[in-house]
This record gives C-alpha cells, sequence and structure tokens, in this order.
C-alpha cells in the first residue's frame, strides 16, 4: 500500500490561497467578510501568517464560494 503523503502546515497553504484568489477576485477582506457574514477582523486573521488561526470546515467552504473557487484549489500547495 502506498505511504500517503500530507502537508503538516495545510492551514498556512489554505491562508496562502485565500488571500490570492481574494487579490485575483479584486476584493478587500472587508468585502469578502461582509459576503460570508463574518467579521473583517476575523478574515483578516485567517489570512494573517502570524495569527494562525484555525477555522471551520463551514467558513472554509463559505469562503470558496464567496470566491468563486473548490476547496480543493484553496488547499491545494503550490507547485515550486
Amino acid at each position: 500500500m502506498k505511504k500517503l503523503q500530507f502537508d503538516s502546515a495545510i492551514y498556512d497553504t489554505i491562508r496562502k490561497n485565500i488571500k490570492k484568489y481574494r487579490k485575483e477576485k479584486g476584493l478587500t477582506s472587508a468585502q469578502l467578510a461582509e459576503l460570508v457574514d463574518l467579521s473583517h477582523d476575523f478574515i483578516r486573521q485567517i489570512e494573517s501568517e502570524k495569527a494562525h488561526y484555525n477555522f471551520s470546515v463551514e467558513t472554509f467552504y463559505k469562503i470558496s464560494v464567496a470566491l468563486g473557487t473548490g476547496m480543493d484549489k484553496l488547499a491545494k500547495k503550490p507547485e515550486n
């Protein structure tokens, strides 16, 4: 059986991708917060590399819908 490889920094990967896709869509963090019915501060914490705030699957899903991208894209580690 093949040994599975897991991204030990999955939250960091998701954070970076949320910020990337938000900017590509031309949204501010405040606009994204409004779309998903969360506080601006909470979205800033999610995107922050310093805060390391974890979030629920429901929040992850809402953000992916608001950004028009799949959860799989947000969880995909960028290729170097």
